[in-house]
């Protein structure tokens, strides 16, 4: 398995993207219940946010932030990814 960390920037329309947060957050509970995400979270600005996967590799990561309903509504204005190798901490 691999870990990614995945930063959103949002897109211009905030009151389009507060009417999908129910379902991308639903979504994003049962991607924890499966132990496909990690973490995730919103920056204080509310200008984007931090994602922390665990998934076999950026292939099914694709498919994971395809499906998110943030995607789909196309709020998310810029996405990079970024393979994760823990050194130290809580998650090892």
């Amino acid at each position: 398995m691999a870990r990614f960390a995945v930063e959103w920037v949002f897109g211009e329309d905030q009151e389009g993207r507060l009417v999908v947060r129910p379902a991308h957050r639903e979504y994003l509970a049962e991607l924890v219940e499966r132990g496909v995400l990690l973490a995730s979270g919103p920056w204080a600005d509310q200008s984007g946010a931090l994602l922390v996967y665990e998934v076999a590799d950026e292939a099914a990561l694709r498919e994971v932030l395809a499906a998110d309903p943030y995607t789909r509504a196309g709020v998310v204005a810029g996405t990079r990814v970024h393979e994760w190798q823990i050194v130290t901490g809580a998650w090892l």
